[in-house]
């Protein structure tokens, strides 16, 4: 959470539209403590990734209830548009991770996923680049097959370093992995 007034800051700075799809953040950790039953947990975690949100909103950033490209650096609040659309099983299978994916892909534009890691690893070393799915503990279990089968070009880079953020956002290759074929 302390990373987010300096990542605002770019984000604030950047030309290319950017829907900022909130993680849930300490709130969906607080849902998963909680062990309520799937369904439950499926929308109260939607509503963690609003207060993130919000939270994220705070830092100057406008926000929005829709889902349509932005001219600007927009947040989404995503409660509204997720109980309208409905388009995941309501189990842990699903995250954020794969929200921003769908989001990514109906307004057909490119994910960065922010993590607290630096990309994708498989067998302790960094995957800089993938074209299959495989598991992994760095993004929820449908992550990477909703990647590939919808042909989302993803970056997967690491928010917590804010330097790599801005200088992926100028253009510049940075440490982290690339899910993608030739799109």
């Amino acid at each position: 959470m302390q990373h987010v007034p300096g990542i605002a800051e770019l984000l604030l700075r950047t030309s290319p539209p950017v829907m900022i799809v909130p993680g849930g953040g300490p709130f969906a950790g607080l849902v998963r403590e909680c062990h309520a039953p799937d369904e439950e947990s499926h929308w109260m975690a939607i509503l963690g990734m609003e207060q993130f949100g919000w939270y994220i909103a705070s830092s100057g950033l406008p926000t929005t209830p829709s889902l349509r490209v932005p001219d600007r650096p927009v947040v989404l609040l995503p409660y509204t548009l997720m109980r309208e659309e409905d388009p995941f099983p309501h189990t842990w299978e699903v995250t954020s991770d794969t929200i921003a994916a769908w989001v990514a892909w109906r307004l057909g534009l490119e994910l960065v996923l922010l993590k607290s890691v630096d990309g994708i690893y498989r067998d302790g070393a960094l995957v800089p680049h993938l074209d299959t799915p495989f598991p992994c503990d760095e993004v929820d279990p449908s992550f990477l097959r909703f990647v590939v089968e919808h042909r989302i070009p993803t970056w997967i880079i690491n928010g917590g370093v804010i330097p790599r953020v801005g200088k992926f956002l100028s253009g510049e290759q940075v440490r982290g992995t690339f899910v993608g074929t030739t799109f």
